[in-house]
């Protein structure tokens, strides 16, 4: 059987006349996903790129498809999730500076598209990232703060903030994270990933977590939260992290945390003065 050919892989001369007469376009997201099903479009609910796709029929004729960096989960947010589209040249009268307004324009005021760039024909938002930043929201308090109350875990049992960023080392490095996987059906192919960062800030009663890789597993970096927060609270020693991982078992690592303390805070690509072009 052969192995399907992206459109990224092709040379420029080698794209069919219609899709070479294509202008394609990166868009840069912020969201608050308090009140959406996740990013993609939903059979029930709704999602947020139903959401994109709806402005982008107000302006274009030919209803262009958005294809995102990431999928997100009912209830996560976003800062920096990346998606691309592609319009028949013809069809594009604006600059890309209108462009922008006139997408907000037609979105509800939970969802912002931050940046419009030009790309090459053979950009695509998710097979050319090579990594992610996410960072999860933590108010270590009694009493929740009423402006964090959507976008951050309430935690009113004071932390162990040096043992969860001990614990936290435990996670940096190539690993089988099959331990932090919420449903083994999710993920079909290796379980395996490369975090370069798993950080722990504070400030005051808000502790915030940053977790960076090249890729992430179903409820992956919620896992990992909720692993180093009964690390915090004394539920696990900060060397157990090794031995979690070693099981390959979701059973023996840490809780799950609440979605809406997470937010996808950064895309990451390779070259990027290679796949913008001149507006």
């Amino acid at each position: 059987m052969k192995t399907p050919i992206r459109e990224s892989q092709l040379a420029p001369t080698a794209l069919p006349a219609a899709v070479v007469d294509q202008l394609k376009f990166k868009l840069t997201i912020a969201y608050d996903g308090t009140g959406y099903q996740g990013w993609q479009v939903q059979k029930i609910g709704t999602g947020v790129q139903e959401k994109i796709e709806s402005a982008l029929a107000k302006l274009f004729p030919s209803q262009p498809r958005v294809h995102g960096s990431s999928r997100t989960d009912t209830g996560v947010h976003a800062l920096g999730l990346v998606a691309h589209f592609a319009v028949p040249r013809a069809e594009c009268k604006l600059s890309v500076g209108r462009l922008l307004i006139a997408i907000n324009a037609w979105l509800p005021e939970d969802i912002r598209v931050l940046a419009v760039r030009r790309v090459a024909l053979g950009f695509h938002a998710r097979f050319d990232a090579t990594g992610k930043q996410y960072r999860y929201f933590v108010w270590n308090h009694p009493a929740h703060n009423p402006l964090l109350r959507s976008h951050a875990w309430q935690v009113r049992r004071k932390l162990d903030f040096p043992a969860m960023r001990a614990a936290a080392r435990h996670f940096v490095g190539r690993l089988d994270f099959r331990s932090l996987r919420a449903n083994p059906d999710y993920d079909t192919a290796s379980t395996v990933r490369t975090l370069t960062r798993c950080d722990l800030r504070r400030s005051g009663s808000l502790i915030t977590f940053v977790i960076e890789g090249d890729g992430f597993l179903y409820k992956m970096c919620r896992g990992i939260v909720g692993t180093l927060v009964q690390v915090g609270e004394g539920k696990l020693p900060p060397d157990a992290i090794p031995a979690i991982l070693a099981h390959r078992d979701r059973r023996v690592a840490g809780m799950t945390a609440p979605a809406q303390g997470l937010v996808l805070w950064k895309v990451f690509y390779r070259g990027k003065e290679e796949l913008e072009v001149r507006s």
